[in-house]
């Protein structure tokens, strides 16, 4: 998925050099990809986080790296929260038949940074709004409460008639999206990638970083 989203974004932006970079668990890691750009010279650079919120490895491995090569490297937000989230998840839904009186679990990574939970929040808020005000309650599959299976078994008997839909607040398959289809739901949706408005929120975020690098 990050390969397909690293050629994605070079083709909606013909001359804009992407470099893929991760924060953890696989190679090249951020800070590496950094250096070795910082050490060839040349153009500015922007490390946009493919992350739906704030946390540790933005403010922590993304932050590090870009402190690395000052003046030449900025740190864009990640891309959520951002009302473009709310039309991949609306698509989503929509994709496995989700009614407008399903109740919602939007589900998570989490994190241990309270600004993460917030704009958990903000997007569960938004999205129901989309819905017409249906019930959409956040959850979350790694960190923080309440979990996903806690929420889907709490609107479970809190609306007993009611369809019980997962929408999956994650970018790619791994082990966390399948927990999801564990968590005893009706439905769950795919994650979030791949999807035309995470290429548009993306260079969104690039740009608007970009203007204040030097």
């Amino acid at each position: 998925m990050v390969e397909q989203f690293r050629a994605d974004l070079a083709a909606a932006r013909p001359g804009l050099r992407v470099e893929a970079a991760h924060v953890d668990v696989q190679e090249p890691f951020v800070a590496d990809v950094v250096a070795a750009l910082r050490d060839e010279g040349g153009a500015p650079m922007v490390v946009v986080p493919l992350l739906l919120s704030t946390g540790f490895h933005v403010k922590k491995d993304i932050g590090a790296a870009v402190a690395s090569a000052p003046g030449r490297a900025r740190a864009a937000a990640p891309l959520g929260p951002d009302p473009l989230l709310i039309r991949v998840l609306q698509d989503r839904l929509a994709k496995i038949g989700a009614g407008p009186d399903d109740v919602i679990v939007l589900a998570a990574a989490g994190s241990s940074d309270p600004e993460a939970s917030v704009a958990v929040g903000q997007m569960a808020s938004a999205l129901s709004k989309a819905r017409g005000d249906a019930v959409v309650e956040p959850a979350y599959v790694a960190a923080g409460s309440p979990t996903v299976a806690e929420t889907v078994s709490a609107l479970r008997a809190a609306h007993p008639t009611a369809r019980v839909t997962i929408a999956s607040y994650l970018l790619a398959p791994g082990q966390f999206v399948s927990r999801l289809e564990e968590a005893g739901a009706d439905l769950v949706t795919a994650p979030l990638a791949p999807h035309p408005a995470l290429i548009e929120l993306t260079l969104n975020r690039f740009d608007v970083a970009l203007s204040g690098v030097s």
